[in-house]
């Protein structure tokens, strides 16, 4: 199995400051909804991972959460697309979780409920904690220019290893090329 992990906002969708709230606010980056779905035509397994702590903070409740992801998973149907699962932190940055990005806890849940070693895994984040989480665990980190990717690349504060690549579309062109191929 081909798995890819993403984030979620700043790499599918914008990001906002003032938080994804509403499907409303949910806005696909140009590229990203054909580039999951030619990877997902293509025998990759999509996943997302993403901080949610909205949600913890009170901004939101699950069932909004639900919506916006339901919304997500239309648009990515309608170019051809399939995103397998969907892993969230609800947590605040201060709540001392395990499964908050930077910490890898998401990734090692991927990794055990798709039976898959964490260094095959890679993970597509706009920022330095997306990077961190994989790396912590051996995974191949990816940054896109996308969303907070910019500030993140220009930090120069990233897991040796990481590739960089303008936005998601480049990154799983790159994937499916010759050059992708392992």
């Amino acid at each position: 199995m081909k798995l890819l992990i993403l984030d979620r906002d700043g790499v599918i969708n914008e990001d906002s400051p003032d938080y994804i709230k509403t499907p409303e606010e949910w806005l696909p980056i140009a590229g990203s909804l054909e580039a999951i779905g030619e990877l997902s035509r293509s025998g990759w397994t999509i996943v997302v991972a993403t901080n949610q702590s909205a949600i913890g903070r009170k901004m939101i409740a699950v069932d909004a959460l639900n919506r916006i992801h339901a919304k997500m998973h239309r648009a990515i149907a309608g170019q051809g697309g399939h995103v397998d699962a969907v892993f969230f932190c609800p947590h605040g940055p201060d709540a001392g979780c395990v499964c908050r990005k930077p910490n890898p806890g998401m990734i090692l849940d991927i990794s055990s409920r798709f039976h898959i070693p964490c260094p095959q895994l890679t993970m597509v984040g706009d920022s330095l904690r997306d990077l961190q989480a994989i790396a912590a665990v051996g995974g191949k980190p990816v940054l896109v220019r996308t969303g907070n990717g910019i500030k993140t690349e220009q930090k120069g504060l990233m897991p040796e290893g990481t590739q960089v690549f303008d936005d998601l579309a480049a990154f799983a062109a790159h994937l499916l090329g010759p050059e992708g191929e392992d």
